[in-house]
């Protein structure tokens, strides 16, 4: 892998917590995601299962976790299974991992590693000893599920072969781990933002009239691989102009022309951890009049966003106290009118027009990181702070975003250091 080694001490902690939860007698299988095919002989960029890598830090194929806390015999208590490598595979893929090499990573002793083709033979000293058993499923708001996961094939096979055994949903009780960050986690959430920060800074120096949106993500990833990134965290989207107006716009192939806005939303992965930062910064290196008026309303709707971010807020009352603070700076902006507004429908809000997505959302290994938003925020958790004014018909998209931890006593922002007052970003760009 190309980021530096993490502490085992993570992973065997985060087993720990989760055998906290079970129930009594129960067993728990995770597997890794499949190497995903393109066209012909092609595949994608392996990426893994992230409650796998939560719990074990490997980062390879084929890799199979069975948790079992009170089982009898101590020996089958966990059992990592690993995809035995040949000199075939050495030669065509490369290395594969030991089980010296695995215990370093994941603090599971060589006696509990087996390799993948042993699973059946030690998972049927495991499974009768079981009460119940713990499968992990795919649960997320805006998980797109047309391909079927190794996770779900394997909760296919169990059920055939072992029908009388009960299930339990894992995804619940990983959902609740993963929302608070450990200490190491947000250490490598940190490296991320510090890479996010690099790449931004080149950036600003790079952006002019007559560059093309691709040149921009080209140096983009320029910076994040230099510094031990696999990459973006995910689909770059570098927006000018009216582009910046699309949420999701990702083609990345217009000219930047003099006078325009350029919307960045660029995070850097490292070690399976993200940043997710948005910048809108003028392609001449100054802003109009106009558009540093819209700048300052979502610089300060985004101040107060973060500052409501602490501990004992709901995600949803999150929300709804910044809608009210946007209100007041549309209207202050000329685009909503202020009877209008007092007068409004409250199931089809008019600040939706100019604002129309969330405030915030949950990071860490995934970008929108599971958890609950019925739970209220806690010390730990990390959460995005994106407010954003979109004004197609005057070409115009602003969006600011940067990633808060929330404290006991309040928040950090961990993009602090990132560049954001529109002074700062039209002194670097000059």
């Amino acid at each position: 892998m190309r980021y530096l080694p993490i502490d085992p001490v993570l992973f065997v902690s985060n087993r720990q917590r989760l055998t906290v939860l079970l129930k009594p007698q129960s067993l728990v299988v995770l597997n890794a995601n499949d190497v995903l095919p393109t066209n012909a002989d092609g595949t994608m960029t392996f990426r893994q299962n992230n409650d796998l890598f939560y719990l074990t830090g490997v980062d390879q194929e084929e890799t199979r976790l069975v948790l079992f806390p009170d089982h009898p015999d101590p020996k089958y208590r966990q059992a990592l299974f690993l995809r035995e490598t040949s000199e075939l595979i050495e030669v065509w893929e490369g290395h594969k991992l030991t089980k010296a090499e695995a215990e370093a990573t994941t603090g599971i002793p060589q006696h509990q590693i087996y390799w993948t083709a042993q699973f059946e033979q030690v998972f049927v000293q495991m499974i009768f000893e079981a009460e119940r058993v713990y499968l992990n499923t795919n649960e997320h708001t805006r998980a797109i599920a047309e391909v079927q996961s190794r996770d779900a094939r394997f909760i296919a096979q169990f059920r055939q072969q072992y029908p009388l055994h009960p299930l339990e949903r894992l995804a619940p009780l990983m959902h609740q781990l993963r929302a608070i960050k450990q200490p190491q986690e947000v250490a490598l959430i940190q490296t991320a933002v510090d890479i996010t920060e690099k790449m931004l800074r080149r950036l600003l120096g790079f952006i002019k009239p007559g560059v093309w949106e691709y040149e921009i993500e080209a140096e983009m990833m320029h910076e994040f691989l230099r510094h031990r990134s696999r990459g973006a965290a995910y689909s770059p989207i570098i927006a000018s102009g009216s582009n910046a107006c699309v949420l999701h716009y990702i083609d990345n192939s217009a000219l930047c022309q003099d006078g325009d806005v350029i919307l960045l939303d660029l995070g850097a992965e490292y070690a399976n951890y993200n940043a997710d930062m948005t910048r809108s910064v003028p392609v001449n290196g100054r802003f109009t009049a106009r558009q540093r008026a819209v700048y300052d309303a979502v610089l300060r709707v985004m101040k107060e966003a973060t500052q409501m971010l602490r501990p004992g807020n709901l995600w949803d009352e999150h929300h709804h106290e910044v809608t009210k603070v946007m209100e007041s700076e549309l209207i202050g902006l000329g685009l909503l009118d202020r009877h209008d507004v007092a007068h409004q429908n409250p199931d089809a809000p008019l600040y939706k027009k100019y604002f129309m997505h969330g405030t915030s959302h949950f990071l860490g290994l995934d970008v929108h990181d599971v958890g609950n938003k019925y739970r209220r925020m806690e010390s730990g958790m990390v959460f995005t702070v994106e407010p954003g004014i979109y004004i197609p018909q005057e070409g115009l998209g602003i969006r600011l975003e940067n990633n808060v931890l929330i404290t006991e006593t309040g928040n950090t922002d961990l993009m602090a250091r990132i560049p954001l007052e529109a002074e700062e970003i039209e002194e670097l760009m000059n």
